[in-house]
This record gives C-alpha cells, sequence and structure tokens, in this order.
C-alpha cells in the first residue's frame, strides 16, 4: 500500500546547497572549531539570504534527501550485521542531541528523531515533516544538526572523514552521467 509519505511524491531539493552547508561545518569540527566563528556564521547567513525563500525550501528539501540518503546507507550497513537501523542509529543520536541543548532545544528532538525515524522506515523525511505543517524558524539549526550528526556518524564507521561527503557527490555525479545517457535512472530518495 502506497504511503503518501513515500519518497517517489518528494522533492529532491538542493542537495547541493545542503551539502556544502553540512560539509562545511564537519570541516569546521575536524579543524577543532566546536564554535562557528562569526564569520562563517555571516558567510551562511547572505548565502541563505540570497537563496530566497523558494530557495531555502529547497535547501530545505535537500538537508531531508540527505537524511533520507545517508539512513539507507546506515540501514544496509546495519542489515549486513543482522542489527536494525533504528534500534542502533536513533537512540545514540537523540543522546547526543540531549548534550547540544544551544543548537536543538529539547522541544525539537522529537521531530529530529521523527524524521531520521521516518528515513529509516524508507518515509521521506521532508513530506512526512510537512504534514505537521511548515517549518519553523527554530527547527532550522536541529535540521543541520541532525544531518551533521547522521554525516558524522557515517564517517566514523567508514573511518574516513569525507566518506559521507564523497557518498553524495558520488550519488549526484552518477545523476548526472544518467541524464546524459540514456535516460534518468535516479528515482528519489
Amino acid at each position: 500500500m502506497s504511503s503518501p509519505c513515500d519518497p517517489e511524491h518528494a522533492p529532491v531539493g538542493d542537495v547541493g546547497a545542503a551539502l556544502m552547508m553540512i560539509d562545511s561545518r564537519l570541516m569546521a569540527v575536524h579543524d577543532g572549531r566546536t564554535e562557528t566563528d562569526a564569520e562563517q556564521r555571516e558567510l551562511i547567513n547572505q548565502f541563505a539570504a540570497s537563496l530566497g525563500p523558494s530557495g531555502v525550501d529547497d535547501m530545505l528539501d535537500g538537508a531531508c534527501t540527505l537524511i533520507y540518503v545517508y539512513m539507507e546507507w546506515l540501514r544496509k550497513a546495519h542489515e549486513e550485521h543482522d542489527k536494525d537501523v533504528i534500534e542502533y542509529v536513533v537512540p545514540s543520536l537523540v543522546a547526543t542531541m540531549r548534550r547540544m541543548p544551544r543548537s536543538i532545544p529539547p522541544e525539537a528532538i522529537p521531530i529530529m528523531a521523527g524524521l531520521v525515524i521516518a528515513a529509516g522506515t524508507g518515509l521521506s523525511p521532508n513530506l512526512w515533516r510537512k504534514q505537521y505543517g511548515d517549518w519553523t524558524k527554530e527547527e532550522m539549526t536541529p535540521l543541520e544538526a541532525t544531518t551533521l550528526l547522521l554525516a558524522e556518524h557515517i564517517n566514523r564507521i567508514a573511518d574516513d572523514p569525507d566518506f559521507a561527503t564523497r557518498l553524495i557527490t558520488e550519488a549526484l555525479s552518477d545523476e548526472d552521467e544518467d541524464e546524459e545517457g540514456a535516460g534518468p535512472s535516479y528515482s528519489h530518495p
């Protein structure tokens, strides 16, 4: 039975812009910077402002696509060891979010956990979230942090600080090649 939250009904969004934001954060973490410096925050704000309202929506959809792709990768990695991705990823993710009260207020944790669980069960996180109304400004940082935490989790599993970024860039370049060749074979995650 088809669900209105099936990934095939979801917009992919601007995955490139979302990945750029997450990759920038990952590099800052790996450089030992735990706080975003004022200059970087200003550049991010200027970039977001340059996107306009529809561009921001596209980037939100792109972030949800990243969450979906990351959870698909994690699901497959856990299934190889007869483990359930929800059981092994979500509790750790929620515990980490609880330790980040300045970035992720406690009331945002259920929504972020819901996005991850939706993706882990094969549903589109952005369509799952949409059923509860529009995104709020208070959810922007938690969404970014959730995407970042999933990417970092993948990087640790792969023992490669750039693996999550490469996973997406390779998927995007495969899509570009498919579009130039016999036609797109990519279906939205």
